[in-house]
C-alpha cells in the first residue's frame, strides 16, 4: 500500500496477484506493446459511452500499459502518460501503477463507478486528478479463465459524469466480451 506524504489516504493498494498476473500476460504476449485490435476495441468503447478517452489496460508490479487507447486527438506517444498530458502533448501507453483507478479495480475484482472522483476522499488525492484533470471514471476488470485480472477496460472523461447503472452494465459486459475475444486468441495460438 501507498499513502499520500501526510500518511493518511490509502492510494494504491496491496496487489499480491501481480507475480501470476505478469507470467500470464506473457504467456498472452500481452502488455508491452500496442495492439491494433485493443485499440479498435478502444475506440469502441469511446463510442459506446461517449467518452474522449478510453483504454485496454494491463497492470504489472510497477506499471500500467494501454494496449489498447483511444484519446480525442488519436496521438499516442512511448513516455509516461502524466507527463504527456501535462504537457499537452500526444497521449502516453505507459502509466505508473499509483497513478489512476484501474489498479483499484484489478485488486478489487469488480467494476468502479466514479462519477466525480472529487466525491471520494480516497479516489480524489490520485495523481491523475491534478496532473491531467480526470474527473471521471468507468472500468471494469478483465477476469480471464484461469481466474487472473489480466487488467482493465475504462473510460475517463475531464468532467464529471452520471455513468448510471447503464454505465456499470455496459462496462461489465463489454468486458466480459473483450475476455472472450482473448481466449479465442489464445485458442487460436495453441
Amino acid at each position: 500500500m501507498t499513502y499520500d506524504p501526510t500518511g493518511h489516504l490509502l492510494l494504491t493498494p496491496v496487489d499480491p496477484e501481480a507475480p501470476v498476473r505478469v507470467r500470464r500476460l506473457r504467456r498472452l504476449g500481452f502488455g508491452d506493446r500496442p495492439d491494433a485490435v485493443f485499440d479498435a476495441f478502444a475506440d469502441r468503447l469511446a463510442q459506446v459511452t461517449g467518452a474522449p478517452y478510453a483504454m485496454v489496460n494491463f497492470i504489472d508490479e510497477n506499471r500500467q500499459f494501454f494496449a489498447g487507447l483511444h484519446t480525442p486527438s488519436g496521438r499516442h506517444s512511448g513516455g509516461d502518460l502524466t507527463a504527456a498530458a501535462a504537457s499537452g502533448g500526444a497521449v502516453s501507453r505507459f502509466m505508473a501503477r499509483d497513478h489512476g483507478y484501474c489498479p483499484h479495480v484489478v485488486v478489487r475484482r469488480k467494476a468502479l463507478v466514479l462519477e466525480d472522483v472529487c466525491d471520494y476522499p480516497r479516489f480524489a488525492g490520485n495523481p491523475v486528478v491534478d496532473e491531467i484533470g480526470i474527473r471521471s471514471y468507468l472500468g471494469a476488470p478483465l477476469i480471464d479463465r484461469t481466474g487472473i485480472a489480466l487488467g482493465t477496460i475504462c473510460v475517463v472523461d475531464t468532467e464529471p459524469r452520471a455513468w448510471g447503472r447503464t454505465g456499470l452494465e455496459t462496462i461489465k459486459a463489454l468486458a466480459a466480451e473483450l475476455v472472450e475475444q482473448i481466449h479465442r486468441r489464445e485458442d487460436r495460438s495453441r
